[in-house]
């Protein structure tokens, strides 16, 4: 097990959060304005990597002068997991979140995912959009039957009973990210994170989130072929795991 922070450290902690970014030019802007808005937790960075975009967002953050942000580009993609480990190498706060680019998730909801590291129980944080909590946009009823699918295979190689493996929103303490390597360049990154660190024997804890999922004409980009390399994921970092 790791070891617990004390907690009036933790209180003093501001936020580092880590945006992957792939041909969002009608969002992006306003996510980094949403994230800088939200008074729940303090920001220490915003951690943006373009993960080769075409569509004129790379322009668009050229642009950006704000001290707080921190802008790095892949001359081409390489998918969302290869981003964020971009991302994560860049990191100088003690904690940290994922956030995407295309406005499902809400900055605003930061400080629930915090309050069990606040309160010193938890280096983990799972953001569920099965919980409950927080209005959900209706869309796609067999994307939410192959998340279920991928969860319950996860949590039985896992031995853990989370509700929604695939959510982008993860907080964290980033010493954690001392402990373990991540390999996956795709959406096989969620998967393979939640192995390695209920392997670590992190404390994981999971609260409930809005969610406000886009169509495909709305930029959507997930496809229901992302399902293969996660079960292969979850079956390489649980049973074949060599860290």
């Amino acid at each position: 097990m790791l070891r617990a922070i004390e907690l009036n450290r933790i209180e003093a902690m501001e936020l580092s959060v880590v945006v992957p970014v792939y041909n969002e030019r009608n969002t992006i802007e306003t996510v980094i304005a949403r994230i800088m808005k939200q008074s729940a937790v303090p920001i220490h960075e915003i951690i943006i990597v373009d993960d080769g975009s075409t569509d004129g967002t790379r322009e668009i953050l050229r642009k950006i002068d704000n001290p707080k942000c921190k802008i790095f580009f892949h001359s081409k993609n390489q998918g969302k997991g290869a981003a964020l480990r971009t991302g994560f190498h860049h990191i100088t706060g003690e904690i940290a979140i994922v956030q995407d680019a295309d406005l499902e998730y809400d900055p605003e909801e930061y400080g629930k995912l915090m309050l069990p590291i606040e309160q010193g129980k938890a280096d983990v944080v799972f953001g569920s959009r099965f919980k409950g909590e927080g209005p959900h946009r209706v869309v796609f009823f067999w994307h939410m039957v192959g998340n279920w699918g991928i969860t319950l295979f996860s949590n039985m190689l896992t031995n853990l009973n989370l509700t929604d493996v695939e959510t982008c929103f993860k907080m964290f303490r980033t010493d954690i990210l001392k402990e373990i390597t991540l390999e996956q360049d795709h959406f096989g990154f969620e998967p393979e994170f939640t192995a390695k660190v209920a392997h670590l024997g992190c404390r994981i804890y999971e609260v409930g989130i809005s969610y406000a999922g886009r169509t495909y004409k709305e930029g959507k980009k997930l496809r229901w072929t992302e399902g293969f390399p996660a079960v292969w994921a979850i079956i390489k970092y649980n049973l074949f795991r060599s860290y």
